[in-house]
């Protein structure tokens, strides 16, 4: 063979290994671009059934909070009924009471009937954790006392008198005790205060 035909051969072979190599790269390609879709077609597919299971869970949610929010409300509205119902029992006595007295026209059988109720009452309160705040003789304590009057006494911020009762309930000051203390008063305040100072 001539130089040219080797050449000529040699150039042909090139070419279809080129041609060869280019359909390689080609189908490389679509296969790297087929693998790439199909892999995108998973995520797709992933991505919808994590936004359906999202969908599911929020409306469980929705739901449950719905199905809490009665129930609260539900606890709420019947919350007292015990205690509604140890009161509906005083007031059964009271009815009793008053006409008991009715019938015999006796201030005696009122008094008695009044004293027993009021018995039950404050067991209903003790069963409430409701209890009386002690304060006569005590120390003035702004958390548990209001002051409606002072009384001149040598001693002072001592509780005198109480004139409404005050009440805990669950360590919790609930009403305060209306109460009178002792102050010494502004006259001889004045002169203690001169005196110290000489």
């Amino acid at each position: 063979m001539s130089k040219e035909a080797e050449k000529k051969q040699a150039r042909n072979k090139n070419e279809k290994r080129e041609e060869q190599h280019a359909r390689s790269k080609e189908i490389a390609e679509e296969n790297g671009t087929l693998e790439l879709a199909n892999a995108l077609k998973e995520e797709k597919k992933r991505s919808e059934d994590y936004l359906n299971r999202l969908k599911y869970m929020q409306a469980d949610f929705e739901n449950l909070k719905k199905r809490l929010d009665n129930q609260i409300k539900e606890i709420r509205k019947y919350s007292n009924e015990r205690l509604v119902l140890e009161l509906l029992g005083i007031v059964d006595e009271l009815e009793v009471a008053i006409q008991e007295t009715k019938q015999a026209q006796s201030v005696e059988i009122l008094l008695k009937g009044v004293e027993m109720t009021l018995k039950k009452l404050k067991k209903v309160l003790e069963l409430e954790e409701v209890s009386p705040i002690d304060c006569i003789g005590q120390t003035f304590d702004p958390s548990k006392h209001e002051v409606v009057a002072k009384i001149e006494s040598e001693e002072e911020g001592i509780i005198i008198e109480e004139i409404r009762k005050g009440y805990i309930m669950k360590g919790k000051v609930i009403r305060p005790s209306a109460v009178k203390i002792a102050a010494k008063s502004s006259l001889k305040a004045t002169k203690e205060v001169e005196q110290s100072e000489q």
